[in-house]
């Protein structure tokens, strides 16, 4: 029996900002969870998201994705506030994995600093600090589903056949080879002989490295000046058709592991592995374990997730404004009783109060 991470895209209905509590902003307030509030704006930036989600995600199909979404829209904004509740009586902060994925995101950026993230943040007019918490917002929630759901979801061995066999033509595939690459670059050399000469000699010393036994992955991050040096040098899969016809012929002629001489190509001098070279049709089941755990595993968690979460509607005070619905609500969760007196009291403090603007 086998038990799995939660992958990143199921949170994906977890990642807008988080709904503000009742004593920061002056609005229409469409919904009470336990002492936070949702409110108008939490919602059409939540729409607002969607349709610019759905016209990425699918163009032609844009206007229906956006008609199916809206009606979950309340749904997972009270979802993703009842995680962010449990993550606190969970004493999950995020404070290490925060401070761990912006240093990556900085080294990706090739930045120096987490100030010159902030101001490559800024320039692009997003506010860090509403990124920092975006972000955070998306670490507490996955830790809670993984802990609360995902760590109690097992898929078996029959499970797994199971699936395959119902879905052995979605899984058939063309020959592909997954590539990583080591790029030295001789941009803006020019026609200098010199610098080339050097460029070349830098890579000719890192793939005596390589077959002297070091990490391929290691000398792409440490020396590597292509994009994808950051994730060592991992380019991903292509497909026959999709490399100039050099490179096709050379890397669809090697296998798994193997490493090429050093190429020379318009953009500097570059060395190729092939990490994985895939036959065409359909793989056998101890080829695709992995992708067939987590595709069960995904099947089995959307349901123990929304159940998970109308338990925790059952045990919060949730108010809904009339005309607004969620749609993932239990029938046995209880209402707050909110008193005229309250009401007025709250009506009062609230004009008080000074409207700030979020989104």
């Amino acid at each position: 029996m086998l038990k799995l991470p939660l992958p990143l895209s199921l949170i994906s209905i977890l990642l807008a900002p988080v709904p503000i509590s009742a004593d920061t902003v002056v609005e229409e307030i469409i919904a009470r969870v336990n002492n936070q509030i949702i409110t108008r704006s939490d919602y059409q930036h939540e729409q607002q998201q969607l349709k610019e989600e759905a016209q990425q995600q699918d163009q032609a199909h844009a206007d229906q994705i956006v008609t199916e979404g809206q009606k979950d829209v309340l749904r997972g904004l009270i979802d993703r506030q009842l995680l962010l509740e449990k993550g606190k009586d969970l004493c999950i902060t995020a404070d290490t994995e925060l401070i761990k994925r912006l240093d990556e995101m900085r080294k990706q950026m090739k930045l120096e600093s987490m100030d010159d993230l902030e101001k490559a943040a800024e320039a692009q007019g997003i506010s860090f600090e509403d990124f920092k918490q975006n972000m955070r917002t998306e670490i507490i929630t996955q830790q809670v589903i993984q802990r609360e759901v995902g760590g109690r979801i097992n898929v078996s061995k029959e499970e797994e056949q199971n699936f395959y066999n119902q879905h052995k033509t979605e899984l058939e595939r063309p020959e592909q080879v997954k590539l990583s690459e080591i790029l030295i670059s001789t941009e803006p050399a020019g026609d200098d002989q010199q610098k080339i000469a050097a460029a070349q000699a830098k890579a000719e010393d890192a793939l005596k490295q390589i077959k002297a036994g070091s990490s391929f992955d290691e000398i792409a991050k440490k020396q590597s000046q292509g994009p994808s040096a950051s994730q060592g040098g991992d380019l991903g899969y292509f497909k026959r058709g999709t490399l100039a016809k050099q490179l096709e012929d050379l890397t669809f002629g090697m296998k798994k592991d193997q490493v090429s001489d050093v190429i020379r190509t318009k953009q500097g001098f570059v060395i190729l592995k092939v990490t994985d070279h895939q036959t065409a049709g359909i793989p056998p089941v101890s080829e695709i374990e992995s992708r067939l755990q987590e595709a069960v595993y995904m099947q089995k968690l959307q349901p123990a997730l929304r159940e998970y979460l109308k338990k925790l509607r059952e045990d919060a005070f949730i108010d809904i404004k009339a005309g607004y619905v969620d749609t993932g609500a239990s029938p046995n969760q209880s209402k707050p009783v909110v008193t005229t007196a309250a009401k007025e009291a709250s009506a009062k403090e609230l004009k008080k109060r000074k409207k700030i603007g979020l989104f």
